[in-house]
């Protein structure tokens, strides 16, 4: 260990973070240890916190949308040097035998190791991580802007593609991933169409200013039949309401990595050929794709920055629905950082 770090600590789910001081970590074997400069607060934060996904390694450090500096390598690492800007997603670990790490499918290998779940995130000073899963990011980009790319921009992102060529695309959950998922669907010719909580004035007005075709409560039906719509928000009642939204050979694609019970509803409602399908987790792939199509699609994030010591606070405005407009942003240090290289 090298000195000591701050950081926010789950030591027990469903009560508040707790802020520490703990050993700042030694990179091992393939890691590489980071200077944190932004953390994205992310719902799956919540859930994790809430005890909503069961069994997190305690004490953790949460979160998985890190931005920082590379510090420290450990054996055997190539590819990074010492203050190259890079970013750590959701995806940890995975084994790289199996048949699904082997068939381009790692997102749903069963050994899987998740950043702020199994492995300490980056509501700290510094973090390792696994250098297979460590990505460069894209100039122009703050470190505090670049932080929700990592996750709501990734997850959006592989949630968009199993929409193949939809052109009229529904969001339901007008959040962080839905204000980045729609600038790249207008980029590729779609159309979207926003569905919110009822009365949430802000958030439709937010998807208008973004270009969305329409906005409206979920409880409404859209003014034309959707070729696919995506459920970000973790409710299962969504899920027969999308459906009925979308026409026949439409598909509905459920986000969240944890959502309440979906109701039961009629055969109707899937009969004509609708496609009902669940997005796990995310691949390398995926953040090579998106973190190079970002910029060219001129993605831009809208942020609200808490420092570290008020991750509670920032978890609590997700949780109460209080940040209407893109994405929470934790900061290590008092001051927002310069665009990175």
């Amino acid at each position: 260990m090298e000195g000591a770090m701050r950081a926010m600590v789950l030591e027990e789910p469903k009560r508040p973070l707790v802020l520490r001081e703990l050993p700042t970590p030694t990179p091992g074997r393939g890691e590489v240890r980071i200077a944190v400069s932004a953390c994205g607060v992310c719902r799956t934060d919540l859930h994790v916190v809430d005890g909503e996904l069961e069994h997190p390694k305690l004490p953790l450090v949460p979160g998985h949308e890190i931005v920082g500096r590379v510090e420290a390598l450990g054996p055997e690492v190539d590819g990074f040097q010492i203050g190259d800007r890079v970013g750590v997603p959701w995806v940890g670990w995975t084994c790289g035998a199996c048949a699904f790490c082997l068939s381009g499918r790692e997102n749903l290998c069963d050994r899987a190791l998740f950043t702020g779940y199994q492995l300490d995130g980056g509501y700290a000073e510094h973090v390792v991580a696994d250098a297979r899963y460590v990505f460069p990011l894209p100039s122009g980009y703050s470190d505090e802007e670049a932080a929700p790319l990592l996750c709501a921009g990734l997850i959006g992102y592989r949630s968009l593609r199993m929409t193949k060529d939809a052109r009229r695309v529904g969001i339901y959950g007008f959040g962080a991933a839905a204000h980045l998922v729609t600038q790249v669907a207008l980029w590729q010719g779609r159309e979207i169409y926003a569905f919110t909580r009822e009365g949430d004035a802000e958030a439709q007005d937010f998807a208008r200013e973004l270009g969305a075709s329409w906005a409206g409560a979920s409880t409404e039906l859209p003014p034309v039949e959707l070729d696919a719509a995506i459920v970000f928000a973790p409710v299962g009642s969504l899920v027969p309401a999308a459906l009925g939204a979308v026409g026949k050979g439409g598909t509905v694609v459920c986000a969240g990595i944890h959502m309440s019970d979906i109701p039961s509803f009629p055969y109707e409602l899937l009969w004509g050929e609708r496609v009902l399908r669940s997005v796990a987790n995310l691949t390398r792939e995926d953040a090579r794709e998106f973190l190079e199509l970002a910029p060219r699609a001129k993605v831009r994030t809208t942020i609200r920055t808490f420092p570290l010591e008020r991750a509670n606070d920032a978890l609590e405005a997700l949780r109460s629905g209080r940040i209407r407009r893109g994405a929470a942003v934790l900061l290590p240090t008092a001051s927002p950082s310069s665009p990175g290289r």
